[in-house]
């Protein structure tokens, strides 16, 4: 009875407070005022605008059939929230219960989300990354001036990294017929999230559509001029790339260096969470007032060994921003799990691809459906005798078959005929990933471990 009237006193008068004006917090907000809060609801971003989606800056962006400014995310319902925004959270107290906001003003919770996803990890070397023509593509700022420099017409583009990201900025750059050289230091192209097998056909289609691709080397120095503006890339091989335009595409960083401190389960791999987006503290223990969604969580996954899975995925951040707000609300026989099956998709060269589960994880691959040689196939992952994920170039009609064998950890490999199984389907290969101890570029899900929180603890005998 205490219980059902303190959860009807916060629908009816509670503060809640998302920090991260993002995708993952805009689907939060709607779901809480659909789901009848009525109290204070107040949404915090470090960037001026209104949430936006970031797919299209890498791809219809890029290519000049849309503006940056016109990537504004649609309104599913109105939300009468207090926005504050162009303002970072650069605190939490969690025993006050308040955010502290970088304009030095605090704001006081009930419920907290934090959504404050990923940003572009940036060139190591910070003089090299202040030269004029040297980008990094996340935000709509950053996709707006990088189209600006490529509509000047540059002799040529550096795109340093070959994952996902990395591959449509290559594909948008060569489709406006830009001269386009990329340096991966893994084997290949997506090696890093589809192994070497599917590697192998993404570096025929950089190739085939006039990418210069070098693989196995790694930048180490960008070389400006005496105007500060970036002339040339040299590499681990001892060649240099004379370039006027160098875009960092080196996977993402996680924003929780706001919440050190504060006593939350948070580090460089996100924020630790239990199935329903609840957040872990220090210590382990779960806590029912601070919530995680998006880019930004980490959360065990039944299907995945219960280990902490971090997903940079569209369909993950409003996925979890449903369950998120909806736990938040609720008394805890009915709150739910986040259960569902990793998804991600990319365009890129004229082919889509598209995934579900966790392709990473596996250790052999099957072409089960078409071939490779065509670039039109479906390989499915196996991992311990089961299916773990698959992936589709241009044969995504399938998917949710195989997302079906994921769902009931179906044996691999799977055991049925397909009418167009070529040879090179016959058998599994191995998938090819490489040493987890080197890094690649590009991999969406990440498995982060069993930890809640990222610290090496040391325990010293009392005498």
């Amino acid at each position: 009875m205490a219980a059902d009237a303190t959860l009807e006193r916060l629908r009816r008068e509670g503060r809640i407070v998302v920090v991260g004006a993002s995708l993952a917090g805009l689907r939060a907000a709607e779901t809480l005022r659909a789901k009848g809060f009525e109290g204070s609801l107040t949404l915090i971003g470090d960037e001026p605008y209104e949430p936006y989606d970031r797919p299209p800056l890498s791809k219809q962006v890029l290519l000049g059939r849309a503006g940056a400014e016109r990537t504004a995310l649609p309104r599913l319902r109105s939300v009468d929230a207090t926005w504050r925004l162009g303002v970072a959270a650069t605190g939490l107290d969690m025993t006050a219960r308040r955010v502290r906001l970088a304009d030095g003003d605090e704001v006081p919770y009930d419920r907290l989300l934090i959504a404050t996803g990923v940003r572009a990890r940036p060139w190591p070397h910070e003089a090299e990354a202040e030269l004029d023509g040297v980008f990094v593509l996340r935000t709509r700022d950053d996709s707006a001036a990088l189209v600006r420099r490529l509509d000047e017409g540059p002799r040529r583009v550096l795109v340093i990294g070959a994952g996902f990201t990395g591959s449509e900025i290559a594909s948008a750059c060569r489709e406006r017929g830009l001269p386009v050289t990329v340096a991966e230091r893994g084997g290949a192209p997506l090696v890093g999230a589809l192994g070497g097998v599917v590697g192998a056909v993404a570096a025929e289609l950089h190739r085939e559509h006039g990418v210069d691709l070098r693989c196995g080397v790694m930048v180490t120095a960008l070389e400006g001029d005496a105007a500060g503006r970036v002339r040339a890339a040299h590499l681990s091989d001892g060649s240099s790339v004379e370039t006027d335009v160098v875009v960092v595409s080196l996977g993402a960083l996680r924003n929780t260096e706001w919440l050190a401190g504060s006593g939350l389960g948070a580090g460089p791999r996100g924020i630790a969470c239990d199935a329903g987006c609840r957040a872990f503290d220090i210590r382990g223990i779960v806590t029912d007032d601070i919530y995680a969604a998006g880019d930004v969580a980490r959360c065990p996954h039944p299907l995945f060994g219960y280990q902490f899975l971090s997903l940079e995925h569209w369909g993950n951040a409003v996925a979890q921003a449903g369950i998120a707000a909806h736990n938040m609300l609720s008394e805890s026989p009915a709150r739910v799990p986040h259960m569902e099956v990793p998804a991600f998709w990319s365009s890129q060269f004229g082919i889509n691809i598209k995934s579900v589960g966790v392709p990473s994880l596996g250790t052999e691959i099957l072409i089960a459906q078409g071939s490779l040689a065509d670039r039109r196939f479906i390989g499915v992952y196996g991992y311990q005798g089961r299916v773990i994920g698959a992936v589709a170039f241009d044969q995504a009609r399938w998917l949710p078959f195989y997302q079906e064998l994921i769902e009931s950890t179906a044996p691999f490999p799977p055991q049925f005929a397909t009418v167009d199984r070529r040879p090179e389907g016959q058998r599994p290969l191995d998938a090819d990933f490489p040493d987890p101890s080197v890094p690649t570029h590009g991999p969406t899900v990440t498995l982060s471990g069993y930890s809640p929180a990222d610290r090496r603890m040391t325990f010293t005998p009392a005498h």
